[in-house]
């Protein structure tokens, strides 16, 4: 039985349908992004390119900032890290995701052995990307919306839209959930 979003959180009400990814290249004006965010809406903090303990320390600071603005906040990393720096829950590839009761699960995929495996691992959502090109994978080849359509409809759990993403290309998927590092930056 699947869990619900608002048992993993306490006053969680719905999952949300924008999500800001935290990059080295949106670094700078992330307390701005975040402010603006709609209320409520999703902050996957990655910031791979620091060392650890700097990385930490910036966690706490976005994390105090988006909790002051209702956003839900997950860390790229295992779940027993992200349980242990009070995340909301877990980003990663779906081989490395397990299932908990307390945290949300969001897998990343790009294909459709990559949903299968998000399925199975029982994720709560599948960023699936990248939907159109983008700055950081110049030369990667993109979904484009018939394709993203048809893997999405393979995914058990929500499917939030990544790559490319900005107000105007979520309206040309026609997608309700997407997640963005520039276009929300």
């Amino acid at each position: 039985m699947r869990r619900r979003y608002s048992a993993a959180m306490p006053g969680f009400q719905r999952f949300p349908d924008l999500w800001l990814l935290s990059d080295e290249r949106n670094d700078s004006g992330l307390e701005a992004a975040l402010t603006r965010l709609p209320r409520g809406s999703g902050f996957i903090y990655r910031h791979y390119h620091l060392p650890p303990a700097e990385r930490v320390a910036r966690w706490y600071t976005l994390l105090r900032l988006a909790r002051a603005r209702g956003h839900v906040a997950i860390l790229a990393d295992s779940t027993m890290t992200a349980r242990e720096w009070g995340a909301d829950g877990a980003y990663g590839a779906p081989l490395a995701l397990y299932p908990t009761r307390d945290l949300l699960t969001l897998a990343t995929a790009h294909n459709l052995a990559e949903i299968a495996q998000a399925n199975r691992a029982q994720a709560d959502a599948v960023l699936l990307s990248p939907a159109f090109p983008t700055r950081s994978h110049p030369d990667a080849p993109s979904l484009g919306p018939l394709r993203f359509r048809l893997l999405a409809a393979q995914a058990r759990m929500p499917v939030i839209a990544l790559g490319g993403m900005t107000a105007h290309t979520a309206h040309r998927l026609d997608w309700p959930r997407w997640a963005a590092i520039d276009g929300l930056s």
